[in-house]
């Protein structure tokens, strides 16, 4: 495990996880020391905690508890890498600490969250005039209001059917410029697609379309930040047959306009404000 401290403040840290960790290292327990949100940017790994576990995919989230036991563990696929914001508990009774929030133990790949860890990342790799720390409050702030009303339970499924969902997860974030339907996603994982569509949903915490929509987001996102390419290029490349529903999904996501996420992460003022009002103004 590789791990880089990029931001220390008093209310906030920020820390890059890269683990290259598979299925033949042993796990083993560690502690969340304060609350904390780890958006995974690449691949996937599993968790134990609370006495439920869950599968992590790219676009997913894990949420640490002060004094909570966790397991990390890669049975699936080989490594994975995050980045982490560790809140102290000042910062977390403004944002609002509602309690059964924070001990959800992780979020599954939610729009909202994922075109604003993409921006996250772009401010760590410098590649933003966001402030780490800003970002790093909106992401907490929406996480928050996110997951309040998706308090995940725990699900009963076995463990080939959690392999088939995070390996097709991975096929679905490889393939995801590419027409995708269910049919062709149960096939890849080798079951029904009825059958298919509901261990997905179990193990992930959303559907395949849900995730092949948000995969594209995510796409979209780091676009937009890194390339001068036109936003209706980005559409069709990443996935979208019309512009106008890849401009109605992204703004549902971001709270702005693909165009207004483009300014913000280049540092223009009145767009940063707009993005940073749009947190507090979603969900």
């Amino acid at each position: 495990m590789i791990r880089t401290t990029l931001l220390k403040h008093r209310s906030i840290s920020v820390t890059d996880f890269r683990c290259t960790a598979g299925p033949g290292a042993k796990p083993f327990a560690e502690q969340f020391e304060c609350h904390s949100v780890s958006y995974v940017r690449k691949g996937s790994f599993g968790c134990q905690s609370r006495g439920r576990s869950f599968e992590l995919v790219t676009g997913s989230v894990l949420v640490g508890f002060p004094g909570d036991e966790y397991v990390c563990t890669h049975e699936h696929i080989c490594g994975d890498e995050c980045l982490s914001f560790f809140l102290e508990s000042e910062l977390v009774e403004t944002i609002g600490s509602r309690r059964e929030a924070w001990q959800v133990g992780a979020a599954p790949p939610l729009p909202e969250l994922m075109v604003l860890g993409e921006l996250a990342q772009a401010a760590a790799d410098g590649r933003s005039d966001i402030g780490l720390d800003e970002i790093g409050y909106l992401f907490a702030s929406r996480f928050v209001d996110a997951i309040s009303d998706r308090a995940r339970k725990s699900v009963d499924v076995t463990a080939r059917d959690r392999r088939r969902a995070v390996e097709t997860a991975a096929w679905i974030e490889a393939h995801s410029h590419l027409p995708i339907d269910l049919d062709a996603a149960a096939g890849q994982a080798g079951v029904s697609p009825f059958h298919f569509l509901r261990l997905f949903s179990k193990v992930l915490g959303v559907t395949p379309h849900q995730y092949l929509v948000r995969s594209r987001l995510r796409q979209a996102a780091r676009l937009l930040i890194e390339e001068e390419i036109a936003i209706t290029d980005i559409a069709y490349d990443v996935g979208f047959g019309d512009l106008s529903n890849f401009v109605r999904t992204f703004h549902r996501a971001a709270g702005v306009s693909p165009g207004a996420f483009r300014e913000a992460s280049r540092g223009t003022a009145k767009a940063k404000r707009k993005i940073l009002q749009a947190g507090s103004a979603l969900n």
